[in-house]
């Protein structure tokens, strides 16, 4: 039986809580030489894809910017057009808002840096809908949060039907219209290589999944357990084929974290250094006061938890920042027992439920875990998060890169010249087929449940 082959891809650490910035070998999160060495590294370990995350607005807590986290990066598209030139073969993902962005600016900047790049570009699409983020734009908090997946879906099918309106040689007129765009032009470049730069989604919710069935071809996830990655796939299979979709047309990529160690006991030991310099004194107070809600400074962090009640209803404490704990309610009450069984101090707690690592061991034990995660289906690759800026994945590509070529189930070299190809993603499929599908598909799950379906495609 054939082995599926292990993918990995880059993501350039610094807009999570995963750096340890009080390393010695930390570095700079903005000079090109950071971006440009961990991209250079991740292509001599032919990964498929650097990635690139960002944030429009500078992360806030307490009314504060919170410069326990980053503070600032430069733009994402000419970040990456400087590493298209720095680099030859991997691809080049960058996270663009379609909420605060416009088809025709956003597909031309995507399109020349799939020129520029010689097909190796992708678009992680994301969505915004808060006044927070909107407060830096024209129009500011505009977007009703039950549009956000319906003008990101519109978004994407204007992007695609400009890059369709080239020809192999010039541009071509085109026209898009829909509940959220109206626009008509002139497209001033020739079809690229890819001719659709890849599209990623990342998003968990129900409609985030169904959001990328319709319209991505890789998607971002945060499952790093096997059966969650497992459920995960599963759920998205079946989704696919609402679509009429097959399941290899779309990659999952969880995100994840390692500790490398040449025994598995070395590695553990270097997973609880990483862990606590991730985690400071006040870094772990501001993780407990975006849950519990509560300024709580006056506590200490190698003490015991608040005794006080969380405000369970104060929720604009962190602003800018995504919400991964939907109710704190039930949240609180698992640290509170965790902290009691354990006898864990506020950030031994944050060390334990928010640095855990996805992958600690040797090479080899890496490698075949990795590499069980993929034969079982619970992923197709995975994105790396170094926790060192720019040398984090410097020993992983030495040492692990080298032990899933040994098990077959690496490339040795790149397969094709377009990160479409090397993703084993299909040729780019026209516009007008993902329009028609998502139409079907709807129209078939309305009849199911007798509700009227919104439409974001144009009409």
């Amino acid at each position: 039986m054939t082995q599926r082959q292990v993918h990995l891809a880059a993501h350039f650490p610094g807009v999570n809580n995963t750096t340890a910035w009080s390393d010695p070998q930390a570095g700079s999160n903005i000079a090109i030489d950071s971006f440009t060495h961990l991209a250079r590294t991740a292509e001599r370990g032919l990964f498929d894809f650097f990635f690139l995350a960002e944030g429009l607005r500078l992360r806030e807590h307490k009314g504060e910017i919170f410069d326990l986290d980053v503070v600032g990066r430069p733009e994402t598209v000419t970040v990456l057009a400087t590493l298209a030139q720095a680099t030859e073969r991997i691809g080049l993902a960058g996270t663009l808002s379609a909420t605060f962005n416009e088809p025709y600016d956003l597909a031309r900047k995507l399109a020349t840096l799939d020129h520029a790049s010689a097909g190796r570009a992708a678009w992680n699409v994301v969505t915004t809908s808060d006044a927070f983020t909107g407060e830096n734009f024209r129009r500011g908090g505009f977007l009703a949060h039950a549009d956000r997946y319906l003008r990101a879906e519109s978004f994407i099918s204007a992007a695609r039907t400009l890059w369709e309106a080239g020809t192999d040689s010039a541009g071509g007129d085109f026209a898009y219209r829909s509940d959220f765009f109206d626009i008509a032009g002139h497209w001033p470049l020739p079809r690229s290589r890819q001719v659709h730069p890849v599209v990623f989604q990342a998003g968990d919710s129900p409609a985030g999944r169904d959001f990328a069935a319709g319209s991505a071809d890789v998607i971002f996830t945060r499952h790093s357990s096997l059966a969650d990655g497992q459920a995960f796939v599963a759920d998205i299979d079946e989704r696919l084929r609402g679509y009429g979709r097959d399941p290899e047309s779309l990659k999952v990529f969880p995100g994840v974290t390692f500790a490398l160690g040449d025994t598995d006991a070395e590695a553990r030991e270097a997973s609880a250094h990483i862990r606590r310099q991730q985690v400071s004194g006040p870094g772990a107070i501001a993780f407990l006061e975006q849950t519990w809600g509560r300024d709580l400074t006056a506590y200490d962090p190698d003490g015991p938890l608040p005794d006080i009640e969380p405000d369970f209803d104060n929720e604009g404490l962190a602003r800018g920042r995504v919400r991964h704990i939907k109710d704190p309610r039930p949240t609180v009450e698992k640290w509170r027992a965790l902290a009691e069984a354990k006898r864990l101090s506020i950030r031994e707690l944050a060390i334990e439920v928010s640095a855990r690592h996805s992958f600690v061991g040797s090479p080899v034990t890496i490698a075949e875990e990795m590499n069980r995660f993929v034969q079982a289906r619970a992923a197709d690759g995975f994105i790396l998060i170094p926790h060192l800026t720019p040398g984090g994945l410097d020993a992983f590509v030495d040492r692990v890169v080298p032990e899933l070529q040994e098990r077959g189930v690496y490339r040795d070299d790149y397969p094709g010249d377009t990160l479409r190809a090397n993703l084993g993603l299909p040729a780019a499929r026209p516009e007008a087929d993902w329009e028609a599908q998502r139409r079907t598909a709807r129209a078939s799950a309305a009849h199911e449940d007798g509700l009227p379906r919104k439409e974001g495609a144009r009409g």
